[in-house]
This record gives structure tokens, C-alpha cells and sequence, in this order.
């Protein structure tokens, strides 16, 4: 019987130095779900980001994805594994096309080239980019760029997507394009955690949000009971705005 818990983090820690960077963070994440990462900047989303997928080695705690403990393995096994990720700065591959990048993606999991860029095909549809399929994708916008590493994400058939910042400078239009894009990629069965900072764009993309504070979780819930938490309110703005509230 398949669980309903498709990625279990059980208290991870990470110490840079003097840093505690994470400190026991514990979440689960369901299947098909879509989780909202939020917290002030230093407060870990980033690094807890890196440790699930595999870029930075955990000092402590258990990473279990379908299963198995994933802690410790190496990025591309993780990928493997079925976990991609977006990067809040874009770098697609440097003189490749639009669709040469999500072909590349996608031969990680086969060798079968004509597979790769028929799915490359179908992944440049859905991100209604046909008319910049053969561009040199270090010439696209900002946000073509950031689609394409969606696509280029996507392309390795993750059953978990990790986004970071997905609508950082993007213009309000942007904005609501990926947001729907984000809805969609749930819709193809991929179940995503997303770090943002914007929050109304958390608040009408996420089922559920947790909040790390100091490396620490500090709520865990619907959205719209989150941002009204205490606790929250001083991560984000301080005791003299929570105390004028009260």
C-alpha cells in the first residue's frame, strides 16, 4: 500500500561554524500536495532546500522519500531518486537551444535521444514557449529563463519538484503566469515545495505553509491561519508590530 507521505524530514540539522543554520526541523509533505516554505532571510529555507536535494550534507536528521533515506546522496542521485529542483537564479545551458535544454534533462533517465525530444516537445507546449524553441536560451528573458528551468526540471520526470523564489522580479503578470504553471505541474501528478517570499503569492498557490524562524519551525498550517500566527507576525515584522496588533 503506497503512503500518503511522499517526503518525510525528521530532525534535520545543519551548523555552519558558530551558525546554526537548521536546527531539528521536522515536516512531512503528502502526495500531490503543494507546501509553502516561508520565513524571513537567514532563516534556513535555503540550506533545508540543499539538504533534501543533496547539495549540502546534513549534520544531523533523516530525509525519506518514497521510503528510503535519502540523506547524505549525492545531487544527481537524488535526482535519480525522483526529486528536481528550480534555483532562484536561472542559468540555462550556455549555447544550447531552448529545446537542446530540456532534452538534456530528460536523458537522464533514458539514452533514447528521439524520446527525450519529443517530451522536450510536449514540455515547450506546455510552457507555450514554440515560438522560442530554437533560441539560444542565454538570450531569453529573465522569466523565459526561469521556465525553462522549469522545464529543464520537469524534464527529469521528477515525482517531486523543490522551486526556489519562482516569481523573484517578475512583473505581476509574470507572476500569475508561473503561479498557474505551478498549479498545472500538480495537475501532471509532481507534488511541489516551494520557497516564496511574496506572500500573496503563497497564500493563493499553497494547501498548506510552514514557517522556519533562527533554523527553526516555527507554525505549520492553511495558509491564512499561518500569516495571523504571533509567532509569524514577529518573524516577519518584529514585537512592536505584533504588540500594536494585539
Amino acid at each position: 500500500m503506497t503512503s500518503d507521505v511522499l517526503l518525510s524530514v525528521e530532525g534535520l540539522a545543519k551548523r555552519y561554524g558558530g551558525l546554526q543554520a537548521v536546527k531539528d526541523l521536522s515536516f512531512s509533505l503528502r502526495r500531490g500536495e503543494i507546501l509553502g516554505l516561508l520565513g524571513p532571510n537567514g532563516a534556513g529555507k535555503t540550506t533545508a532546500f540543499n539538504m533534501i536535494a543533496g547539495f549540502v550534507r546534513a549534520d544531523a536528521g533523516r530525509i525519506v522519500f518514497e521510503g528510503r533515506d535519502i540523506a547524505g546522496r549525492k545531487p544527481w542521485e537524488v535526482c535519480a531518486a525522483g526529486i528536481a529542483r528550480t534555483f532562484q537564479l536561472s542559468r540555462p545551458f550556455g549555447g544550447m537551444t531552448v529545446r537542446e535544454n530540456l532534452v538534456v534533462g530528460h536523458l537522464e533517465k533514458t539514452r533514447d535521444r528521439a524520446a527525450s525530444q519529443r517530451q522536450a516537445d510536449e514540455l515547450i507546449e506546455f510552457l507555450s514557449m514554440q515560438a522560442l524553441a530554437g533560441t539560444d536560451a542565454e538570450l531569453l528573458t529573465a522569466f523565459d529563463r526561469r521556465k525553462v528551468e522549469l522545464g529543464r526540471a520537469l524534464s527529469t520526470q521528477p515525482s517531486l519538484l523543490l522551486m526556489d523564489e519562482v516569481v523573484a522580479g517578475a512583473t505581476p503578470q509574470e507572476a500569475q503566469t508561473m503561479v498557474g504553471l505551478v498549479k498545472q505541474v500538480r495537475d501532471r501528478g509532481v507534488t511541489v515545495l516551494i520557497i516564496e517570499h511574496v506572500m500573496k503569492v503563497i497564500m493563493g498557490l499553497s494547501d498548506r505553509v510552514i514557517v522556519m524562524h533562527h533554523g527553526e519551525l516555527i507554525a505549520d498550517g492553511p495558509p491564512e491561519a499561518v500569516v495571523r500566527q504571533p509567532d509569524v507576525l514577529k518573524a516577519y515584522f518584529g514585537d512592536d508590530y505584533v504588540d500594536a496588533a494585539a
